[in-house]
């Protein structure tokens, strides 16, 4: 494989000295920007575009091209891929998010749930891979992802999205066997799928714990975290004669620093409501920090955006560690010129932190 131009992303994550904070965006390739609407428009739906290796080749390469700071690329899919290959029939209803054509609801429902090969039931995510890789020719590292086992089981219990996750908790609290059960197989599905990833070309891999916030803190532990220590030490972790880095992203995870900092992996993904300052202090040295400006500071004007974006690189101080981004996905309505003035903020203000 072709020699990393850029690797300040990969030397940050495992707290080696980098020149300026390396920067994405969750959902940095999305409908914000105009030649992602075309290329979907093009594809025909959301699916379809996921589902071509060229097409998400297109739309995971828009972003960099438009934006030459972003130190790296994320795969463009969609963590509900794996339901889908589970048999639970994904689509989307426009207005409405993802929906599934089958629940699972049941003991018997999750015993029936196959355990899907990445490489025959998921193949197109792994052509994907290989397809972006060979496109980013080293001039990024390219990141690979997928839900976390608990995020992944509430929309296969609710159906689809939910504000209360009322059926998945009523399974955890009345018949814990049969979600635990599910976890267990969603974890098992979801270290190979991030394998197969790896094997392809991904260059780190994130997990995202989009839901884990909406548990108890004991229910977290046992429902949540534990998978995803179980997927960290089932992970290959050096690929192509280099360290492959693992992020644990849990949305509204900030009482739970400690423990996640514990789970295994190299780096915590922050979302805006913890002061990263604080996060930095409370883990030490264990992990490297991801983070974690409020997306919709990116309403306001490039001023504004370049303030935030200043006082965040305060708060986490000098040295490496860092990988700023947002506190989670970008938004559709964001000007994708605002977007650039992020940006551009994180390399120019971060200079002076490494030197």
């Amino acid at each position: 494989m072709t020699a990393l131009k850029n690797d300040r992303f990969l030397r940050a994550l495992l707290k080696q000295p980098v020149d300026v904070t390396p920067v994405w965006m969750m959902r940095q390739a999305g409908r914000y920007l105009p030649e992602y609407r075309a290329s979907r428009a093009k594809a025909g739906d959301f699916m379809s575009l996921c589902m071509n290796p060229a097409f998400a080749c297109e739309v995971t390469m828009q972003p960099l091209d438009r934006y030459p700071q972003l130190d790296a690329a994320i795969l463009f899919s969609d963590i509900l891929t794996i339901p889908d290959a589970m048999g639970q029939g994904l689509y989307f209803e426009t207005g409405e998010g993802p929906r599934f054509k089958k629940v699972v609801s049941t003991l018997a429902d999750i015993e029936a749930l196959p355990i899907p090969d990445p490489q025959k039931d998921l193949g197109y995510v792994m052509d994907a891979v290989s397809t972006i890789r060979r496109e980013l020719n080293g001039r990024v590292p390219l990141i690979g992802f997928a839900g976390s086992p608990w995020t992944l089981a509430t929309y296969m219990v609710e159906g689809g999205s939910s504000k209360d996750y009322r059926k998945t908790k009523t399974m955890l609290y009345d018949n814990p066997q049969a979600l635990h059960l599910l976890l267990d197989k969603l974890a098992q599905t979801v270290t190979s799928y991030l394998n197969g990833q790896i094997m392809a070309g991904a260059q780190a891999v994130q997990i995202f714990d989009s839901w884990g916030g909406s548990l108890s803190a004991a229910a977290y532990q046992e429902f949540s975290l534990a998978y995803m220590k179980k997927i960290v030490s089932g992970l290959i972790r050096e690929h192509e004669g280099r360290k492959v880095p693992v992020i644990l992203f849990t949305k509204n995870g900030g009482l739970w620093l400690e423990s996640i900092a514990d789970a295994g992996a190299d780096a915590l993904g922050l979302d805006w409501t913890c002061d990263i300052g604080s996060a930095r202090a409370r883990v030490g040295d264990k992990v490297a920090l991801q983070g974690n400006m409020d997306p919709t500071v990116l309403y306001a004007k490039p001023e504004a955006i370049r303030t935030e974006v200043g006082r965040i690189l305060a708060s986490y101080g000098k040295g490496s560690g860092h990988v700023f981004n947002l506190g989670h996905g970008i938004t559709p309505e964001v000007d994708p010129e605002h977007a650039g003035a992020f940006l551009r903020a994180v390399h120019e203000l971060s200079a002076q932190y490494h030197e």
